[in-house]
């Protein structure tokens, strides 16, 4: 698995909350992921030309660097979305993309999307711009902040917009919800 996780404006300690928070019971069943964390600044979180430019930077280009998973969150997830269409379009693997909180950011590509929200409201009012098919919002709901930084602790409902109207969505953390997309043997929730 290879990761690139794509934060917003916020303390940077938040985004190593986040990976820790992800991470530690993940290497416990999985392989380590390698994991690339854009650095904000001197990326700016809403530019996909900065964060491609960071990847190439890394080493990484679209045509000889694995299959990609973009997690973003907030403004993060404006430039990431374009840097991974972008991605996409130039010959680039795209596993997954996660966006977290991208409230009011339209998503869409030729690879798996995930919303994860820290309330219903932003559930529901960012599908109107474009949903993967699993998706996850909180319950109760939390901060904004409390997704990013905790997601191990934040509990809420995997929803699979391909169900049938009699299934029931599943209860889980953000955070088994994140291994669930991003497993590659999981197929659906």
């Amino acid at each position: 698995m290879n990761l690139v996780i794509c934060p917003g404006y916020h303390d940077s300690q938040w985004t190593t909350d986040f990976c820790q928070g992800l991470l530690t019971p993940w290497t416990l069943t999985h392989p380590s992921p390698r994991l690339w964390v854009v650095p904000v600044p001197p990326a700016l979180p809403f530019s996909p030309c900065h964060l491609l430019h960071w990847l190439k930077t890394q080493g990484l280009q679209p045509t000889t660097a694995p299959a990609l998973a973009f997690i973003a969150f907030s403004a993060g997830v404006v430039g990431a979305m374009a840097a991974a269409q972008i991605w996409h379009r130039q010959g680039g693997g795209v596993q997954a993309f996660c966006a977290l909180d991208g409230w009011g950011v339209p998503v869409g590509g030729g690879f798996p999307i995930h919303r994860l929200s820290h309330d219903f409201f932003t559930h529901w009012s960012s599908a109107l711009l474009g949903t993967g098919s699993l998706n996850f919002y909180a319950d109760p709901p939390v901060s904004h902040a409390d997704l990013w930084q905790q997601p191990q602790g934040v509990g809420g409902w995997a929803c699979d917009r391909r169900s049938s109207p009699n299934s029931s969505p599943q209860y889980l953390s953000a955070a088994q919800f994140l291994y669930q997309v991003l497993s590659p043997t999981v197929a659906t929730l």
